[in-house]
């Protein structure tokens, strides 16, 4: 064993004989006669044992053992004492001597002494290493860790707590109550409970409704610490950041349906696209389409979506309405203004102030309301009818049509100049055959809207069904794919709509040739299959279902030779 070894002492046939003992030994013996030499040699050598006489120039051992803690020096200490008074060993062991010697001291007792000082050094460096070690690796860790004790205070937090938590490293000590007052606390119930229970607790993406991390959502887990006596001593708590995770699946998904329109295909992501870039400017919109392609969702969105979706959102339907009627819905109007105008009343710009004012079949406006509404889009200002007081407003405008205006425009039907005013960017809707890529995503969306309307449980459409929709032109876009279904629904007592269910009119768009035996059996076998699985594989329910006789449906299962167990 190889050590430097520092004897520090006034009497130097003591200091002579240790160091030659120790020479003898092979270890490294360096001496020093005065405090302030002993100092020195500290500073510019590290040892591994330190001797030194409780006296020692003028200063008392004591005085030596406060400097050398003074210097953080983790060195083992052995004191020697002249006269071995029980109060001065005690202050020696108080303050950090390894142990005390008698003077003058046998050198087999001396030697054994200082290999157990060694070895507690060793000890004392091996422990530290592993604390580092611990540390370098608690630090590193991308997740919050925290731990407490049994009384919830806080023993240990890593660099990651205050990035995820707002929970700073100098809080150890301090109760984990009063430093979670960010949040909604789920994770302070979680070490509540594996305090109370002494079970480890694991909490799922929760939103932590964090004051500076609004949109924060972490996973939590707990595990109880139990030391090495088998007693619950604390928790140790992970926290992992899932706030990115979550933000591009629900993007994902988001993609799939933003707000509540429902769509994948490219022109639908360039339309999801063009809402974001639009939301919060103010520009007049005008959205074109078929009918039944689903304008007002788009319009819904873009409100919504923006800054003034905490204001008013007006729909009004400018075909629905007669031209003086329309006037006064759109402007409000005054008392007595015309027969049967008994009082005042707030039109629809007024109410929409500070919101959106969605202008459905803007097409259809007469040239009088045109030129109202052009003086509403450059003024900012209109009058009610039967009054001449001008009224500001703060509105955003969007329209819609299915109409193509620049024929209008070119027939005399729809000013020029208002065209241009309403079509400052334009959202085109593609028809429901331009997008048949939706539809397996459109069917879903209705299916479960009716089952929750209805009070139903049918689980989906059989798969000629499915051929036909994918098939089919649908004329009336999406209301007639909505309709379609919604009608299915009443007339289906069963858990798949087939062929029998749909409307008359839309099956006679088609003449189909019949279906082959081959694919009826295969069409009735995943009939059967989908009312086992969406009852659990309940033969009994799977035949109530498909309000079929139980003999019935067993005969059918062994038809198509349908095992229960193994499908």
């Amino acid at each position: 064993m190889s050590a430097k070894i520092l004897i520090v002492d006034d009497e130097e046939n003591i200091r002579f004989s240790l160091e030659n003992f120790l020479l003898e030994r092979q270890y490294e013996a360096k001496t020093a006669g005065s405090y302030q030499e002993a100092l020195d040699n500290i500073d510019k050598t590290e040892f591994d044992v330190i001797f030194a006489d409780i006296i020692l120039g003028g200063k008392t051992g004591i005085e030596f053992l406060q400097e050398i803690r003074n210097r953080n020096l983790c060195t083992p200490v052995i004191m020697f004492t002249g006269n071995p008074a029980v109060e001065t060993a005690s202050d020696a062991v108080r303050l950090g001597a390894f142990d005390y010697l008698p003077k003058p001291v046998l050198k087999d007792t001396f030697l054994r002494v200082t290999e157990r000082a060694l070895q507690h050094k060793m000890l004392v460096e091996e422990k530290e290493r592993y604390r580092l070690n611990l540390e370098a690796i608690f630090s590193s860790v991308k997740d919050a860790i925290i731990t407490v004790d049994k009384e919830l205070c806080v023993l240990e937090a890593n660099k990651a707590s205050k990035d995820i938590c707002s929970i700073p490293r100098d809080v150890i000590g301090m109760s984990f109550s009063s430093l979670a007052n960010q949040c909604n606390k789920p994770c302070y119930e979680a070490i509540a409970e594996t305090v109370a229970k002494k079970q480890s607790v694991e909490m799922h993406r929760i939103e932590c409704s964090h004051k500076l991390r609004p949109q924060q959502v972490v996973s939590v887990a707990t595990y109880p610490l139990i030391n090495n006596k088998g007693i619950f001593s604390g928790v140790v708590m992970v926290v992992s950041d899932e706030t990115q995770l979550v933000t591009l699946e629900r993007e994902l998904k988001e993609r799939q349906q933003f707000h509540h329109i429902i769509g994948k295909c490219d022109k639908m992501q360039e339309i999801y696209s063009l809402i974001e870039n639009l939301a919060d400017v103010q520009s007049t919109i005008l959205v074109t389409g078929e009918s039944g392609t689903g304008k007002e969702l788009i319009s819904e969105a873009i409100h919504y979506k923006g800054e003034r979706r905490g204001k008013p959102f007006v729909k009004v339907n400018c075909s629905a309405l007669s031209e003086h009627l329309l006037e006064s819905e759109l402007f409000g109007h005054v008392k007595g203004s015309f027969t049967g105008a008994t009082h005042d009343r707030m039109g629809r710009f007024q109410k929409a102030e500070g919101g959106t004012i969605f202008l459905d079949e803007i097409g259809d406006v007469s040239p009088r309301t045109q030129l109202q509404l052009l003086r509403v889009l450059q003024d900012k200002e209109f009058e009610k009818v039967g009054d001449s007081t001008p009224i500001k407003v703060d509105v955003r405008i969007i329209t819609a049509t299915n109409q193509n205006l620049q024929e209008k425009i070119k027939r005399g039907e729809f000013r020029e100049d208002l065209y241009y005013r309403l079509k400052v960017v334009e959202i085109n809707l593609p028809p429901l055959r331009d997008r048949r890529e939706d539809i397996p995503l459109l069917v879903p969306h209705f299916l479960n809207k009716f089952n929750k309307a209805l009070h139903k449980n049918v689980a989906g459409i059989s798969s000629d069904v499915q051929k036909l929709f994918m098939d089919y032109r649908w004329p009336g876009n999406i209301r007639e794919l909505e309709h379609s279904l919604e009608h299915a629904f009443i007339v289906c007592h069963q858990a798949v709509i087939t062929m029998d269910h749909l409307p008359v009119t839309f099956k006679n768009h088609f003449t189909q040739e019949p279906a082959s035996p081959k694919e009826t059996r295969t069409n009735e076998r995943e009939t059967l299959i989908l009312a086992l699985e969406k009852t659990a594989w309940s033969r009994v329910k799977a035949a109530k279902l498909l309000g079929l006789s139980r003999s019935t449906f067993y005969r059918k299962l062994e038809e198509h030779k349908i095992n229960v167990r193994n499908p």
